[in-house]
């Protein structure tokens, strides 16, 4: 009867952990934090005493240590250290959005031009490649970053502004500003860069003249001289005729 006692409370402490652990995983999920995964790899990344401080919840101060170690190995150009120092930091702490956007910073600028100048590459062609890879890791840490925090802005901020200055594409900076416009929270110029990024887009002038003349009746606070001129240019590009524009700076032949 003992035996059978014991075995029944087995069974209904299993079925409660697994209850509770459904619980904590969902919590997690909701929590969008996907990133922070204790695993071998990252046993080997920060080594015995970092790892079990990982385990003990110190996840933040040893991100921290690591963080600074990052920083050293860029004042050192050492690139690829300092890439898979980031991968580790943005491991542990992956809803420090500042995490994220500073790692694909230091890729993607700093890094990417490191490799545009460096002598050891003889050929023009060998540097292009390799900047273009260091684009590729910045863009690759934004995506990761905004996986574990779709509902903060700044990194979709940040990918349209990759998309913008170094892979010059439109398109895809439009599309990343407005999805960081429609976040609760974010700034209202947001939906301005988006509209500019989308007048630059071709086929989709009307949609992105509508957008900027919905800005312009907004109010004075919106007539910047960007949307106008952008304004300008697209009433040109549309054939709208001259009773229907709005006031402006004349648009550059």
């Amino acid at each position: 009867m003992r035996r059978l006692g014991a075995l029944l409370f087995i069974a209904l402490f299993g079925v409660a952990k697994m209850n509770f652990e459904q619980r904590l995983t969902e919590e997690h999920r909701a929590a969008y934090f996907h990133g922070a995964k204790l695993t071998l790899d990252l046993r080997q990344k920060v080594g015995q005493a970092g790892f079990l401080a990982a385990l003990s919840g110190f996840r933040s101060i040893v991100a921290d240590l690591l963080w600074i170690k990052a920083h050293i190995e860029w004042e050192n150009t050492e690139w690829g250290r300092m890439a898979l120092l980031f991968n580790t930091v943005t491991t542990l702490q992956p809803r420090n959005v500042m995490f994220w956007d500073m790692s694909a910073w230091h890729m993607a600028w700093n890094a990417s031009l490191a490799a545009r100048q460096d002598p050891r590459l003889p050929r023009e062609a060998l540097r292009i490649k390799a900047q273009r890879e260091y684009f590729d890791l910045g863009r690759d840490f934004l995506l990761r970053g905004i996986e574990n925090n779709p509902d903060r802005y700044k990194l979709y901020e940040s990918m349209a502004y990759l998309a913008k200055e170094k892979y010059l594409d439109p398109v895809v900076a439009a599309e990343y500003y407005a999805k960081a416009a429609r976040i609760s929270g974010s700034p209202s110029y947001l939906k301005r860069f988006a509209a500019y990024e989308l007048s630059y887009c071709p086929g989709r002038e009307r949609e992105a003249y509508d957008q900027l003349k919905a800005l312009y009746e907004m109010g004075k606070h919106e007539r910047l001289p960007t949307l106008l001129y952008r304004l300008k240019v697209l009433e040109e590009k549309l054939g709208i005729p001259k009773e229907q524009r709005v006031g402006g700076l004349p648009a550059k032949k």
